[in-house]
């Protein structure tokens, strides 16, 4: 699917649905022999294909327009942020705390923003929307005060953990480090001399800051420390 992931959010949740691109012409369906059968045949013919076949060729489409490779470094980027947001997907249908859940889609819809910043054609990054399609200062600074309330509540331990106390904290680790890699694949791209916006890379940070306090939280009091106490 290439990055179709990033467009099709964008065209779900933005306001200019002119940004995404195209759907690929069906292909030819031989009618069924049944009725029935002619009706999914119509049904199928009508709606765009997952595949598109315009990436056979290693490349993959940015957001308004122009094609990279599929291993040019914004392709890995968004990519790993692709990742992130399963992983998320992971720990919200692991919790039972609704707030949490709650808390963890809202993130899930802000990696798709983040996503969209990082693969916009350079030439078209005009066209971005705050929120939407770029990624804004606000949008890290709500993160540290989020930070800034739970740790409140919630004391840090004063040692490294060993993940893995309850399903839901372990999967947040996981969501964490992915994060964590998506922040360096964007340093990259940048080191690199590509166009990347300095409050994605803050955003990145500050969440799989965020995420590290929500594992902890929901581990409670089991987590083990990286060394055992001494008796």
């Amino acid at each position: 699917m290439g990055l179709w992931w990033v467009t099709s959010n964008v065209w779900q949740v933005g306001k200019d649905r002119s940004s995404v691109p195209p759907a690929s012409p069906a292909a030819p369906v031989v009618p069924p022999p049944t009725p029935g059968g002619r009706r999914a045949a119509a049904i199928l013919a009508s709606v765009p294909h997952i595949y598109t076949k315009t990436g056979d060729d290693g490349s993959t489409g940015r957001l308004f327009g122009g094609r990279i490779s599929k291993a040019d470094l914004v392709a890995e980027a968004c990519g790993t942020i692709d990742e992130a947001v399963a992983a998320f997907g992971l720990a919200r249908a692991l919790c039972q705390d609704g707030g949490l859940s709650a808390e963890l889609l809202g993130l899930q819809r802000e990696l798709f923003v983040a996503g969209a910043d990082l693969s916009a054609n350079p030439a078209e990054r005009d066209r971005l929307e705050p929120g939407v399609s770029l990624v804004t200062e606000q949008m890290a600074e709500r993160l540290e005060a989020r930070i800034d309330a739970l740790v409140l509540d919630h004391p840090l331990p004063n040692a490294f953990v060993v993940p893995g106390a309850a399903p839901d904290s372990a999967a947040l680790d996981v969501a964490r480090s992915v994060i964590r890699r998506a922040e360096r694949r964007a340093v990259a791209m940048r080191d690199g001399g590509d166009v990347v916006n300095r409050d994605v890379l803050l955003y990145l940070n500050r969440l799989s800051d965020l995420v590290f306090v929500l594992a902890r939280i929901a581990a409670g009091e089991a987590e083990p420390l990286s060394r055992p106490k001494r008796t």
